[in-house]
């Protein structure tokens, strides 16, 4: 039979890519939308004549951003990608060596918290003919290692194309992983500055329009059912809701498992906006950043589902929260690598599918009503505690807690809240009410100071009609501000506050209960016998937010603080409200440990009072081990 041969484009590998990502869709429950919102980019002998040329040929079709810093790019690529609910992407271009490097946390951060971002580290010449280039490292040991190596262990993929004819097979992957539910994350293709540049004639069904169908796999049916028998045996269970709940969209099924069963819901920071606030079995913050009451709960619990959920060590309280010694686990995830943790019996799935077909296996199952009383005890309990916590008292600064709360009352229904590290994210996940699903975005699966500000401007990139309130310490930054610029030069209309407790407030506390007394966390000169202990530094924020072109409110109290956040609603433009709050105005813990190793041995009297109280938390500690299956539990207690 005879060959017909496929019509080509001759293309530059640059160009080819931008044409790509012009072509990709994505699908999920009926709704097809375009998968890539453009692509961010610093330019230099990298990148410049390559991708640059082909963002500036495509530049009325295709989306190009200038970003200020090249972490900051890719912090900007997953706060977009969170907005959309990892249904969308942005795609980052930087020069080699340095610019290239500069990506890697941002390229952690992305995926350790499972959400796709399209990384173009440049890298050296693919031919060597120029020998070795300005900014290339060079390893005697392999000529094919570059700097650009670094990102395999912080990317989902990664591949490096030195010949064209690679192109279609890596971008294909690349689309596979970025629009995978269970094995998404940072996707780095390195392309070599002389390949970026070359021609070759591309088949063109490469270009075609593509949809990539996001699916909603469903559980194993037998392992529905031994769930669903454990649960039954359950006297006590607990629901931890993770970021799976707010992926999936499985909120309102949450709320059907949970009213039907009558079970108590607690929240991760990732799942925090899954569950709603005002609902009757709404325990709140669960772990060593939650609540009291739903931490109390928790301990007791003999049957633990886990929806979505990662485990982590903040969920966990560092395997010493769930001290019910029959302890048993249901874990819904998509991805095998969750679902099989603390031996639970796994159901590897959608989050709102297997929910579905779990409460239909319940049907007709509730917990004693004297237990149910109690979780709804509990969530209006710690409901009524935090409008404690945020109520505005007397004294001459704002609390930490007032200020939020004051934020939070102004906000409404559809704002964003963005945060990363420091003492705000414990905060927030006990106190912030969020007012819609997609109105909560704490990242701390890396916790990534100078994360705020850039992952601020792509939740607003990415949803222009809600108001995005950026929340930032005064040591975050310090770090990494300057796309405070980047908002400004795209006209986006969002608040950024600047928090200033004098110094990394959140580590400070930590140094204080671990035995470091607060060492090395306070902005002060160095004062006598080589110590930082003396005047404290004074860094004028305000000038320099306002030297970015945003403009800047300033409070210190209530009253000026509720009008700096009307003034900046009503400005026409990015603005920035600083606002200093009390650095020791903290209020009651979770009652949940966190495993920080303190010194075993020291001459400093508060380092061994630390390690004591350390080594009573360690004995609480344990693995789950035991097989959560119901005949396993009637063989145990036979």
């Amino acid at each position: 039979m005879a060959q017909h041969p496929q019509p080509t484009r001759r293309l530059t590998v640059g160009q080819a890519i931008v044409e790509f990502m012009q072509a990709q869709h994505v699908e999920r429950d009926g709704v097809t939308t375009p998968f890539f919102g453009g692509a961010f980019g610093i330019f230099g002998h990298g990148n410049v004549a390559g991708l640059g040329q082909a963002l500036l040929q495509y530049q009325d079709v295709f989306p190009y951003y200038q970003g200020r810093n090249e972490q900051g790019m890719v912090h900007i690529a997953t706060g977009y990608a969170k907005m959309r609910n990892r249904l969308g992407a942005l795609a980052v271009s930087t020069s080699i060596g340095p610019g290239a490097t500069n990506m890697v946390t941002g390229a952690g951060t992305a995926t350790v918290n499972h959400i796709p971002v399209l990384l173009f580290p440049s890298d050296a010449f693919a031919t060597r003919s120029t020998g070795a280039v300005l900014q290339q490292q060079e390893h005697p040991y392999a000529m094919d290692v570059t700097a650009n190596d670094s990102f395999r262990a912080v990317s989902r993929y990664f591949d490096r194309i030195n010949r064209p004819e690679q192109l279609a097979s890596a971008l294909l992957e690349a689309m596979r992983v970025l629009t995978s539910p269970a094995d998404t994350g940072a996707v780095t293709i390195a392309v070599p500055q002389d390949v970026q540049a070359e021609a070759y004639d591309f088949p063109e069904a490469l270009f075609s329009h593509r949809v990539w169908h996001v699916a909603r796999n469903r559980p194993d049916r037998a392992a529905i059912q031994r769930a669903a028998e454990l649960i039954r045996s359950a006297d006590n269970a607990v629901v931890i809701a993770g970021g799976g709940v707010v992926y999936s969209d499985a909120t309102d099924e949450l709320v059907r498992f949970a009213e039907s069963t009558g079970i108590g819901v607690g929240v991760t920071q990732a799942g925090k906006a899954g569950m709603p606030w005002e609902h009757r079995l709404a325990l709140g913050a669960l772990g060593s950043s939650g609540s009291a009451y739903a931490n109390a709960i928790a301990n007791g619990a003999d049957v633990v589902i886990g929806i979505g959920t990662r485990y982590t060590d903040f969920t966990t309280a560092s395997n010493t929260m769930f001290q019910n010694p029959d302890v048993a686990f249901v874990n819904i995830n998509v991805a095998e690598v969750d679902a099989f943790k603390e031996s639970g019996i796994p159901l590897v799935g959608d989050a709102r599918e297997t929910l579905a077909e779990l409460r239909a296996a319940l049907d007709g199952f509730a917990l004693d009503a004297d237990v149910v009383a109690s979780n709804e005890r509990a969530a209006s309990d710690w409901r009524a505690e935090v409008d404690r916590i945020i109520e505005v008292q007397d004294g001459p600064t704002l609390s930490q807690a007032e200020m939020l709360g004051l934020l939070n009352t102004s906000a409404e229904a559809d704002d964003v809240v963005i945060n990363a590290a420091g003492s705000m994210p414990g905060d927030l996940h006990r106190l912030w009410r969020p007012g819609s699903t997609k109105g909560y975005d704490i990242e701390y699966g890396n916790s990534c100071m100078g994360y705020e500000v850039a992952g601020g401007v792509g939740a607003q990139l990415a949803a222009p009609d809600r108001r995005v309130h950026v929340l930032v310490g005064d040591g975050s930054y310090l770090m990494m501000s300057q796309e405070i610029m980047t908002a400004v030069q795209e006209h986006l209309r969002m608040t950024i506050v600047i928090v200033d407790n004098f110094g990394y407030g959140s580590i400070a506390a930590l140094s204080e209960t671990l035995g470091s007394q607060t060492f090395g966390t306070r902005f002060n000169e160095r004062g006598e016998a080589l110590r930082h202990d003396g005047r404290r530094l004074e860094v004028d924020f305000v000038a320099n937010a306002a030297s970015y072109g945003a403009e800047v409110f300033s409070a210190d109290t209530a009253d000026t603080f509720r009008n700096a956040l009307d003034d900046a609603r009503a400005y026409d433009g990015t603005s920035v409200v600083y606002v200093r709050v009390d650095a020791q105005g903290r209020f009651g813990g979770s009652g949940a440990w966190w495993d920080v190793p303190v010194a075993e041995v020291s001459t400093l009297d508060s380092t061994k009072d630390a390690r004591a109280a350390y080594d009573e938390h360690k004995r609480d500690q344990r693995l789950y081990l035991t097989q959560s299956a119901p005949h396993v539990r009637e063989l145990e207690h036979s």
